[in-house]
């Protein structure tokens, strides 16, 4: 993450210059104090000085660690570890944000050569066979269980990266490394700069909400712009009457990335193939699945399966529905296209379901449903946000909150919200960690990214969809705030298995779909008139009518991300797996001209594990079985579910951690229920 003033945040916390001595204690550091003076990055040459001082100084710590004598105390040799790791981390998380939200593009290009170096500076340390000897000579065995995890994943960690490789073999992956990372970059660049456009005369806006029509007036030339932007790009696919119009932008939004990603992307694959194998690995997919919950790319391919089976019978029923009903408009139709599945998804609800998703938008204002996810969560946790305007920011109308635990008084962290679109931004919703919280040592700081309604001489209406992102997305902070209180850095925030991870944000969004919740924040902006039950209730039993085929898309995706790094050749012809994986997975035809694949992110952060999401679906729907027991705002269950799952951060494997919470090992039987409930 990569700020232009936020950048500094890691000096502010003294985390980039200043590290204890091994086995030495200290208070907890404070965040910034509230008169603004804090040290600033506000040129690229500054961000570059950051970086380069914070692989010097890991770099040192790494040095002292090698020097230790033997035997060595493993607490003050981890410390060494950990510390040098720190650095690393969370200047690339500073980095990262920069690199996705930084408004001037000198600061973004330097953020981008930030990660090259701190990533091969942290993979470095991982081929570096010396610091693999110190740690693997550590007697660990009298020290406390989450030490002895941190250790064993150490070590795995060490052996995956290739530090038992010769050194000829270790220059290989270095060079393997540096390059996989630049041509991800460049990956992720050609999707981010690549916006494309229609334009339509005005009355191709017809069946669009009249706060969007207002939004797109026409040009000098008596055309409207509509851009590939999540803003213009989801309300108009599902609303615009015009099917000819709905294509060409579903179309355009598929060629984003084309045709620059068509080599890169087949030079990741390729990259990443010829690393696994010199790590001894089949695949990329097998090297990826094999420190995951799943295990084995096998394990993956036959969850992928497990789901596709599970969901078909409800895919085809709800294709049928969808089908019928645009046989009303054309009789002579014989299938439903893709650019119709939104629209035509929407008037289902409509008619069949009493449910018109256009009639949730004046309950969901933005400024309300910001208020209702804090005071929700506020309540069920026990906790306070306060907001802290004084504290410097890197762009216009990002919002800085401390929170704070409403008992004690005690500061947790610190969050900033950056929810509405500007130009070279990040185009969807995620959650980044700026700083890694570790007791006695460090606060956690993380930034909420999006891409929301602003609020402005409109009022900032939101999707449905959208209020369900901001619960998720807001998940994920809570789930990094909340597990920075952990004696290691490397066990901090949201470091479990990566098929876990999306788990606590998936389950938060549980919160959007009750009444109880819905009628404290959802309001009509006009009337002020709460949210009717009835409209929930509708809501909710239209939501189920394409869940079906709501699980098929994202098995598609998944199919995509395994198949592609399976080594089965896909990589040359990333385009024939698309439309393999879609005419399999999903009810519609290919698209000839279109290309998925090279707008797909997930294909370079997540690579061949994106069925992660639907794996962690399966834990969050069970996860949520308690609170339907005993009540969505019951507190007991909440802070029991803060201190088994969240507050550990990743300092026991995850199956453990759901374990600690359920009394059980986790099943399929409440995703199973789920996906057949007729709400």
């Amino acid at each position: 993450m990569s700020l232009r003033l936020l950048a500094a945040a890691l000096l502010l916390c003294g985390c980039a210059s200043t590290t204890p001595s091994p086995g030495s204690t200290s208070a907890e550091r404070p965040l910034p104090p509230p008169d603004g003076a804090r040290p600033l990055l506000g040129t690229a040459p500054e961000l570059t000085a950051t970086c380069d001082r914070a692989i010097s100084d890991s770099s040192a710590l790494i040095a002292k660690l090698k020097a230790l004598p033997a035997p060595r105390d493993p607490r003050a040799a981890l410390t060494l570890y950990d510390d040098a790791n720190q650095l690393i981390d969370d200047t690339a998380g500073m980095a990262n944000i920069a690199d996705n939200s930084e408004p001037e593009e000198a600061m973004r290009k330097a953020a981008q050569g930030c990660e090259q170096k701190l990533d091969a500076a942290s993979k470095a340390i991982l081929l570096d066979q010396g610091v693999y000897e110190v740690v693997r000579s550590l007697d660990v065995t009298g020290l406390d269980a989450a030490t002895q995890y941190y250790v064993f994943i150490i070590l795995r960690d060490f052996r995956r990266a290739g530090v038992d490789k010769d050194d000829a073999t270790r220059a290989k992956i270095k060079a393997l490394n540096d390059e996989i990372l630049t041509t991800g970059l460049a990956f992720d660049q050609n999707i981010r700069d690549d916006v494309r456009s229609i334009e339509v005369p005005p009355a191709e806006l017809a069946g669009l909400p009249d706060d969007f029509v207002r939004k797109h007036p026409a040009g000098a030339n008596g055309k409207v712009k509509i851009t590939t932007d999540y803003p213009d790009y989801q309300p108009f696919i599902v609303y615009a009457k015009s099917a000819r119009a709905r294509e060409e932008l579903w179309k355009v939004y598929r060629q984003r990335g084309y045709p620059k990603n068509l080599d890169t992307l087949a030079k990741l694959v390729e990259l990443r193939t010829e690393l696994a194998a010199i790590l001894g690995f089949p695949s990329w997919a097998a090297y990826e699945t094999a420190n995951k919950m799943v295990k084995t790319d096998g394990a993956a391919g036959a969850f992928i399966q497990k789901i596709s089976t599970a969901s078909g019978p409800r895919m085809q029923a709800d294709y049928q529905e969808l089908l019928a009903r645009k046989k009303k408009d054309d009789p002579a139709a014989t299938q439903v296209d893709p650019w119709d599945s939104g629209y035509y998804t929407d008037l289902v609800k409509a008619e069949n379901y009493a449910f018109n998703e256009r009639s949730m938008r004046p309950y969901l204002e933005y400024g309300r449903v910001k208020k209702g996810v804090m005071d929700i969560t506020a309540k069920l946790f026990s906790v306070r946000y306060v907001a802290r305007p004084e504290v410097k920011v890197w762009a216009p109308g990002i919002e800085p909150y401390d929170l704070v635990d409403a008992s004690t008084g005690v500061l947790l962290g610190r969050f900033y919200l950056d929810m509405h679109p500007r130009p070279n931004k990040y185009k969807h919703a995620a959650e980044y960690g700026l700083v890694s919280g570790q007791l006695g040592r460090r606060l956690p700081e993380a930034v909420l990214m999006c891409n929301f309604p602003a609020p402005g001489a409109e009022p900032a209406l939101m999707e449905y969809g959208q209020v369900r992102t901001f619960f998720h997305e807001f998940g994920h902070l809570l789930h990094h705030l909340f597990a920075g209180r952990v004696q290691w850095e490397g066990l901090s925030g949201t470091r479990t298995e990566q098929d876990f991870v999306e788990a606590p944000s998936q389950l938060l969004e549980e919160w959007t779909r009750n009444y109880e919740s819905l009628r404290t924040f959802a309001a009509n902006y006009q009337t002020n008139e709460p949210i009717p039950e009835q409209l929930v209730q509708q809501m909710k039993h239209a939501d189920s009518f394409s869940r079906g085929a709501d699980v098929r898309t994202q098995m598609f995706y998944a199919t995509v991300s395994l198949d592609l790094y399976e080594n089965k050749g896909w990589a040359k012809d990333s385009t024939a797996l698309v439309k393999k994986a879609m005419e399999q997975e999903t009810p519609y035809k290919y698209v000839p001209g279109t290309y998925m694949q090279l707008s797909f992110g997930h294909l370079n952060g997540y690579s061949a594990v994106y069925y992660t999401y639907m794996w962690s679906l399966v834990i969050a729907k069970d996860m949520y079985t308690p609170f339907q027991s005993t009540g969505i705002f019951d507190v007991a269950t909440a802070a029991r579910y803060r201190k088994t799952v969240l507050d550990p951060g990743g300092s026991k494997p995850a199956a453990e951690l759901v374990q600690d919470f359920l009394g059980r090992p986790y099943s399929f039987d409440a995703y199973a229920a789920w996906l057949n409930r007729r709400e």
